[in-house]
């Protein structure tokens, strides 16, 4: 199973529409695949407690990232980085088997004309130093406000492609280091 993490937990997110596209092109790829929204974990995570011992609610949240194939995680760009609170959430999982030897691919959104390239760097040496495999085809998306139609759909079909060509090798990587 490829975890689609929309990384942010923001209401109505752009990140979140996104990821619902990206579902689909991988359905259409035959893989399995699910939306993993950050914005479903269990407020409780967030006491500070949670550092030493984790609420039993975030369990299955863990779970998922443990049992996952592969991970695809859509970042927007927050002041120049990545939401904090999906540094949290990274911080919460289990150290290092989370990610360690687990593919991982990353697509950026954002407002400005960079399409979260920053965040998307800055997630890369995070995901490195946990033993993740990285895959290298990245797709950033710059001025998501006008690349998204009523429904929440990308316009361009040159953006979607990128997309379908992005999801279609992170099967294949996903499938060779399996």
């Amino acid at each position: 199973m490829i975890e689609i993490i929309s990384g942010t937990n923001r209401p109505g997110s752009n990140s979140r529409k996104v990821a619902a596209q990206i579902l689909e092109i991988y359905k259409r790829h035959n893989a399995a695949a699910r939306i993993f929204d950050i914005a479903e974990i269990p407020a409780e995570i967030f006491s500070p407690a949670s550092y030493t011992e984790k609420p039993a609610s975030f369990a299955p949240f863990s779970q998922r990232i443990l049992d996952a194939k592969g991970l695809h995680i859509i970042t927007p760009e927050y002041n120049g980085s990545f939401p904090g609170v999906l540094k949290y959430f990274i911080d919460m999982l289990q150290f290092p088997e989370s990610f360690e030897h687990k593919p991982v691919a990353f697509t950026g959104i954002s407002a400005g004309m960079w399409g979260a390239l920053r965040a998307v760097e800055q997630l890369e040496p995070i995901f490195g130093y946990r033993d993740a495999h990285i895959f290298p085809a990245r797709v950033f998306i710059p001025g998501i406000f006008n690349e998204l139609d009523e429904s929440g759909k990308i316009k361009s079909a040159e953006l979607v492609q990128r997309l379908e060509k992005q999801a279609g090798g992170f099967v294949d990587f996903v499938k060779r280091i399996g």
